[in-house]
């Protein structure tokens, strides 16, 4: 483990020097559903600054130690042999040749893998990883076409890679649900997501729309999207006295670690997972059948193994997002007031996992009408499991709910945003909550100004440079605020004025050490570099996902509520002699080193102070923060403006976006550098939905045909104009810190702006994603 340790002393020295003073507020303002966190409101520390991630010089270095990176003493590696049939059963399985090929140690399989159980998935219970139940490597049934039937372990993955080659496998297939129609005709049931069913209904929405005096009933369709991050799935794995030791690339290492230790029957205590750094997640570094086939093996061989999948393997074994076929209908008077929204569609999943693509979640909140009716129907196909990727439902969701509502601006012959502005609702339309915050009119018009969107022409293809149509579009964005139970987070301050925050959270480039090193800051009157925040690893306290948009909060609310004890337990350690003598922790803020009183900061006393009077060397708290009770009596949400330039050639049809604005409500900003590029990064997946990513899915097989980005093209540096990003820094007076989730948010919206672009340019109205070629010639 003592690279674990070199790289946290790496982290740490990589730190920028200055800004070595800054006020932090009292730790015990923010209360859920309550009074709004001080620290909000603060901008003469850290906080509100661009701050350069602290892990780059690390990563440009190449010092920052990935899963498939960690030097293990006897490490063998192993490389996995697919199944080539959706379902059925093996009958025959040659692992003779395999196992005598140059470098082999041994060929895993069914019979001879230890004993399992099945992998609790994801949702079934509070610390669940698993992407589905189906059991490991346990019997000769097959699932789904690219599942595991064999393990090769050998000296080096060139070897391995050969010898998985060698496998021979016979199939008993059996009839199999692959295509869509078939599954449709099978019958549907109302989808869950999260527990809860994805229906909703206020009204009659079918009379309203029929009574509507204008409306618009279109359909739209997505394709399934598979995940490419860039550091491919790779895990590093070994059994030392009784510990299985894991190095993965992981979004939730406290969950994986509990889900292995329920597989393997194990203590919880007994499964160490590590996950310093994480090369792009995006829903999809969760766990998968590779980790836990990893583990079986070494423990099957007795030797430390690195499992790397190759890029056809992730498109094998790790789910992505499912295609959707939806419906969205939109009665409104001549004035462009909307009386009726009905989204409905079906979207497939397994029987095996809980994830359908929820794609009614926008629409919930979007927009007032007197009528709704969301619902999306699930099916069942035998296929790998679908999972979540980045902004499951909204992402998609929005590309059909905004394209309906520039189709009812053009028919109404009103301007697409006015029309948006006149339908914002006082209340959420579905659960009559009070918004916590809700400032998108003013990023609509501020992006407007900015974008010169008053220059765009109203008639379709009228605007022409040479052989190039010109068009402009918009869309709204938005995303659900989450804050899931995180656990406790641990604070270690030093009589030298140094602070360690501990807590399992992840670091998968989007700047989360660095924003929370910076609130750490803050809070304790601290320079950045007297602050480590160590994270990623599954021994350290809380349980932390990455995913949702939810760690900056739930991260936020654990450092709250350390905070607060470490105050408490400060002033109980100044004792009477102090300056502080007799002031409750809501009464004091850290500053210089050191607590002040608020209103008085002459009543100051430094942490070498307190500690030394004490004879104390350091002090150490860890506490938890009270439940998400905020969601409970607030509608929570970020908000965007989305604005797309597009030239589309005359002649081939082809698609240039030519400039982006993304106009952000997203609440406090608390790093403006990582923030911008978190904003950009999803705008440009957006992009990808819009214009070229499709997984190709044969349905007389079940198997993907394009696993490869040579065949699944995602946007290049041609590809991508320069993308401008602005935002309203408006706290939330109900969200730890004032500020809610940002990383999925930019991918919402974007496909709309784009399509909405096309037809400003061309006439022509897409609803097939993605907008390809032969759609506009």
């Amino acid at each position: 483990m003592s690279i674990i340790e070199d790289t946290k002393q790496l982290v740490q020295g990589a730190v920028m020097a200055g800004m070595s003073k800054a006020i932090a507020l009292a730790p015990d303002r923010w209360i859920p559903g309550g009074t709004p966190d001080p620290l909000i409101s603060h901008r003469h520390g850290h906080i509100g600054r661009p701050t350069t991630r602290i892990d780059g010089p690390l990563k440009v270095a190449g010092a920052a130690p990935f899963a498939a990176e960690f030097p293990m003493e006897g490490m063998v590696y192993a490389a996995l042999a697919n199944s080539t049939i959706a379902k059925g059963r093996i009958v025959e399985l040659d692992t003779r040749t395999a196992e005598e090929a140059p470098g082999v140690i041994a060929v895993m399989t069914h019979r001879n893998a230890p004993r399992l159980s099945p992998p609790p998935a994801f949702m079934s219970s509070p610390k669940a990883a698993g992407g589905d139940s189906l059991p490991v490597m346990q019997d000769a049934s097959i699932h789904w076409n690219g599942e595991p039937v064999a393990v090769v372990i050998a000296q080096t993955q060139e070897q391995a890679n050969h010898a998985r080659s060698l496998v021979r496998v016979t199939y008993e297939a059996e009839p199999a649900i692959t295509s869509l129609g078939a599954a449709k005709a099978r019958g549907s049931r109302t989808a869950m997501f999260m527990g809860q069913p994805l229906h909703d209904e206020v009204g009659d929405a079918d009379a309203a729309l029929a009574a509507s005096a204008v409306n618009v009933d279109a359909s739209y369709s997505t394709p399934r999207h598979n995940h490419n991050a860039i550091e491919l799935h790779g895990v590093t794995v070994a059994w030392q006295d009784g510990v299985l030791r894991i190095h993965d690339a992981s979004q939730l290492v406290a969950h994986e670690a509990w889900t292995l230790a329920q597989m393997f029957g194990i203590d919880e205590d007994k499964v160490v997972v590590t996950s310093p750094f994480v090369g792009g997640g995006f829903g999809g570094k969760c766990l998968w059948q590779h980790q836990v086939l990893a583990a079986a093996a070494s423990r099957m061989v007795g030797r430390p193994v690195r499992l790397v999948l190759s890029r056809e393997d992730v498109y094998r074994l790790v789910g992505g997002r499912s295609n959707t076929e939806q419906r969205v209908a939109l009665g409104a008077d001549p004035d462009g007031r909307i009386k009726a929204i009905i989204h409905e569609g079906v979207t497939p999943k397994t029987a095996f996992n809980a994830m359908p693509e929820p794609f009614i979640l926008p629409t919930r909140s979007a927009y007032a009408s007197e009528t709704i009716k969301l619902d999306v129907q699930a099916v069942e196909l035998d296929m790998l499991s679908n999972t979540f990727m980045r902004a499951p439902g909204e992402s998609v969701g929005t590309f059909a709910l905004e394209s309906a509502l520039d189709e009812l601006a053009h028919k109404l012959d009103m301007d697409p945003i006015e029309l948006r502005i006149r339908n914002e609702p006082e209340k959420d339309p579905t659960n009559g909550l009070p918004f916590s915050s809700r400032h998108i009119v003013e990023a609509w018009r501020a992006g407007a100004e900015r974008f010169g969107w008053s220059a765009r022409k109203p008639a379709s293809g009228t605007v022409r440079d040479g052989e190039w149509l010109v068009g402009m579009g918009c869309a709204t964005a938005t995303y659900p605020y989450y804050r899931m139970p995180g656990g406790a987070a641990r604070i270690t301050l030093t009589r030298e004025g140094h602070a360690t925050v501990d807590i399992a959270a992840h670091e998968m480039g989007m700047g989360t050490a660095t924003t929370h090193t910076m609130v750490a800051a803050e809070r304790l009157g601290l320079p950045l570099e007297a602050v480590t925040f160590n994270y990623g690893d599954s021994t350290l306290p809380g349980v932390v996902l990455a995913g949702g948009s939810q760690q900056t909060a739930s991260i936020g609310a654990s450092v709250i509520a350390a905070h607060r004890a470490l105050v408490k337990e400060l002033l109980k350690l100044a004792g009477n002699d102090s300056p502080l003598a007799g002031l409750k922790p809501d009464e004091v803020g850290g500053t210089d080193c050191g607590l002040c009183k608020l209103d008085d900061p002459a009543l100051y006393e430094s942490y070498a102070s307190i500690l030394g009077r004490a004879q104390r060397v350091s002090v150490c708290v860890e506490a938890s923060p009270s439940a998400p009770m905020e969601i409970m009596h607030w509608s929570m949400h970020s908000h965007g403006a989305m604005f797309c330039e597009v030239r589309v050639h005359a002649v081939t049809g082809e698609v240039r976006v030519s400039r982006f604005l993304g106009s952000f409500d997203c609440g406090r900003i608390l790093n403006p550098k990582t923030a911008g590029s978190q904003f950009r990064g999803g705008i440009i997946m957006g992009l990808g939905l819009a214009l070229m990513e499709e997984t190709r899915f044969d349905e007389r097989s079940g198997r993907i045909v394009n696993p490869s980005l040579s065949e699944y093209h995602v946007p290049v540096h041609m590809d991508v104009p320069e993308i401008d990003v602005i935002w309203t820094d408006i706290p939330d007076p109900h969200a730890p810190m004032g500020a809610r989730g940002i990383g999925e948010i930019g991918i919402t919206g974007t496909a709309a702006a784009v399509a909405n672009a096309v037809f400003n340019a061309t006439g022509k109205r897409v609803r097939d994603l993605p907008i390809t070629l032969d759609k506009l010639m």
